[in-house]
């Protein structure tokens, strides 16, 4: 590993600082920019990489449970329901299965909201963390691109320093700006 190519030395040449003294994620910045690997995978992939089916289907009920096709298909069984059980069975002359106040539906409601809302709120979890691993991917991607502007810049430098000593051994100097 050549010195430029060293995490060691690029932490002290563009941080300042040791590299045992920079934090987990600073370090696996400055071993890919040292390695000249690419950053990780996006957040979504890895969030994939790592659901399991329950979660995926979590995430499928809440993208269900919390739609407007979800709302508008089931205010209309809830209209069906007190119709039949109010006046379409009677006027049949049968019987209403769960006639008013409709206790039968309450309790499939009650249950319905039991059991959907743990589940949304494993989906909310499963997207705060996919918003944590892009808050982290953001920020290695942000902290490689401040050190890249910095090596550029002193690459820069350096080469402006060299066009001003040749120039000055051609007896003449650069243009100043």
């Amino acid at each position: 590993m050549t010195l430029a190519a060293d995490p060691r030395h690029l932490a002290r040449d563009l941080l300042g600082r040791d590299y045992d003294e920079l934090d987990v994620e600073e370090q696996r910045v400055l071993d890919r920019i040292a390695s000249g690997t690419l950053t990780g995978r996006d957040a979504d992939e890895l969030a994939q990489a790592h659901a399991t089916w329950a979660d995926r289907l979590a995430d499928r009920v809440a993208a269900v449970g919390g739609s407007w096709g979800f709302i508008i298909g089931f205010g209309v069984v809830l209209v069906a329901w007190a119709a039949i059980n109010t006046g379409l069975l009677p006027d049949l002359g049968l019987k209403a299965f769960d006639a008013y106040p409709y206790i039968f539906l309450n309790l499939m409601l009650s249950m319905l909201a039991a059991v959907q809302a743990p589940i949304i709120l494993m989906s909310q979890n499963r997207q705060s963390m996919k918003d944590r691993i892009t808050a982290r991917h953001d920020y290695e991607v942000n902290l490689r691109t401040q050190l890249e502007i910095i090596r550029l810049a002193r690459r820069l430098d350096g080469l402006a320093q060299e066009v001003a000593e040749i120039g000055r051994h051609l007896g003449s100097e650069p243009p100043k700006d």
